[in-house]
C-alpha cells in the first residue's frame, strides 16, 4: 500500500498520465505501422516475450496473483480487446478507432449497475446517452464510408468494461505487476496458438488480410527494431498508467486519459496523413465530454482502470 506521504503530486501524476497516454497512441501508430510486415500474432509474442523480463523485474517478487482463476479472466478479456482493436486498425483511421475504444467509460457505467448494483444517475445516464451519439457521429452508420469494421473498436470498448468491472470487483487488491505479468503470458499463450493454427491450417484469407490471417514474417533489422520499440513503449505505458493513478486525485488523472484522442489524431497524420473531418472531430467532442462527465461521478476512478497494470 502506497502512503500519501509517498503518492506523487497531482502535477507529477497529469504529467504522467499526458506522457504515458503519448506512448499509447505511438503503439497503436507502430502497430498500424507494421501491419504490412509482422502478423498481429507475432506481435502479441515477441512483444510481451521482451518486455515480461522488465515487467518480472519491476515486480520485486510479487509475480504470482492472489486470485489466479480472476486474474486469468481479466488478462483473457484484455487480450480480446486488444485483438478487436489492433484487428481494426490496419483498416480505419487511428483516430477512429481511438474515438469508439474510448466509450468504455461509459460500458463500465452499464455493467457496474448491472453486476455490482451500483446506482446511475440521472447525469451518468445522459452522459452514456451523449456519448452515444458521439460513436454514431464518429462511424457513421447511414454514410458511404461506413462499414462493419468500423463498430469492431466499440466491441474492444465493450471488453475493456468488462476487464474494469473484474479489476475492481476480483482484482483490486492484486500487484500491478503481477496484472501486467499475467496479461503478457496471456497475450504470448493466445498468440503462440494463433501461429500454430495459421502455420498448421493455412487460412484462404492470408493473402487478403497478412496482418490477422497469415503466418510470421522473416526477422530482418526493421522488423527487430519495431518489436524492441513497441516492447519499450508497453513497459513504459505499463508502469506509468500504474504511476499516474497513485495521484492523489486520480478522478482528476482520468480526465486527461482523454488526451489519447488528440494523441491518436496526432500520430495519424505524422505517420499516415490521416485528417479527421468534422463529424469526427465532433463526435470525439461529445466522446470527451462524456467520458468526463462519467469520470466526475465516480468516487473511485482508479478502480475503473483496467490497464493500469497493462
Amino acid at each position: 500500500m502506497i502512503s500519501p506521504a509517498s503518492s506523487p503530486s497531482l502535477k507529477s501524476g497529469i504529467l504522467t498520465i499526458l506522457l504515458t497516454v503519448f506512448a499509447m497512441a505511438l503503439t497503436d501508430a507502430f502497430v498500424k505501422f507494421a501491419s504490412a510486415d509482422v502478423t498481429l500474432w507475432q506481435i502479441y509474442v515477441c512483444r510481451s516475450l521482451l518486455a515480461l523480463p522488465v515487467l518480472v523485474l519491476l515486480a520485486k517478487g510479487q509475480v504470482w496473483p492472489k486470485a489466479v482463476g480472476w486474474v486469468t479472466l481479466r488478462s483473457f478479456a484484455l487480450v480480446a480487446m486488444y485483438l478487436a482493436i489492433y484487428a481494426a486498425i490496419p483498416l480505419l483511421d487511428l483516430v477512429v478507432v481511438a474515438a469508439a475504444l474510448y466509450t468504455g467509460p461509459l460500458f463500465i457505467v452499464l455493467l457496474s449497475a448491472i453486476f455490482l448494483r451500483e446506482a446511475v444517475t440521472a447525469v451518468q445516464w445522459g452522459a452514456v446517452t451523449l456519448g452515444f451519439i458521439g460513436v454514431l457521429f464518429v462511424v457513421r452508420p447511414n454514410g458511404a464510408d461506413f462499414t462493419v469494421l468500423s463498430l469492431i473498436p466499440v466491441i474492444a470498448a465493450f471488453l475493456y468494461a468488462v476487464a474494469a468491472v473484474l479489476t475492481r470487483a476480483k482484482c483490486a487488491h492484486e500487484a500491478p505487476a503481477s496484472l501486467a505479468i499475467s496479461l503478457n503470458l496471456a497475450l504470448i499463450l493466445f498468440g503462440s496458438l494463433a501461429s500454430l493454427w495459421f502455420w498448421a491450417a493455412p487460412s484462404a484469407r492470408a493473402a487478403s488480410y497478412p496482418f490477422l490471417f497469415g503466418t510470421w514474417s522473416s526477422f530482418d533489422i526493421r522488423t527487430i527494431g519495431i518489436l524492441c520499440i513497441m516492447a519499450v513503449l508497453i513497459v513504459g505505458v505499463s508502469v506509468g498508467l500504474a504511476r499516474a493513478y497513485q495521484s492523489p486525485s486520480p478522478q482528476i488523472i482520468a480526465t486527461f486519459d482523454y488526451a489519447y484522442l488528440i494523441f491518436a489524431a496526432f500520430w495519424g497524420f505524422v505517420f499516415f496523413r490521416e485528417v479527421p473531418d468534422l463529424w469526427t472531430v465532433a463526435g470525439i467532442a461529445l466522446i470527451i465530454a462524456a467520458g468526463i462527465l462519467v469520470l466526475v461521478r465516480r468516487s473511485n476512478a482508479r478502480a475503473s482502470k483496467p490497464d493500469s497494470a497493462i
